[in-house]
């Protein structure tokens, strides 16, 4: 990101996980510290989209707890070390 990006706001994490989405991404939180956007392919097939979002939703590096922890509260993310290989068996190896 450049500095001269505006800085994406919280209020707007939710629009930006779902555009993420709608994109194709299987956008997910690893652990508490990260989150990716989704597997390389998926990123590559939506590359334009993801840089659109990017522009249009700014800087959102300083929001990177904010965002894990509400991929985290909608069930998107996956324990490090977990027997789970995609977010959505967090229900079945809990």
């Amino acid at each position: 990101m450049t500095s001269s990006m505006r800085p994406m706001k919280a209020s707007e994490i939710p629009a930006f996980v779902d555009q993420v989405i709608g994109a194709g991404c299987d956008i997910c939180a690893i652990g508490h510290r990260g989150y990716v956007l989704g597997d390389l392919e998926e990123m590559v097939t939506a590359a334009e989209d993801l840089k659109r979002i990017g522009e249009e939703f700014g800087d959102r590096d300083f929001l990177l707890p904010e965002i894990v922890a509400y991929l985290r509260s909608i069930g998107r993310y996956i324990e490090p070390g977990s027997p789970a290989s995609h977010w959505s068996e967090n229900q079945k190896t809990q």
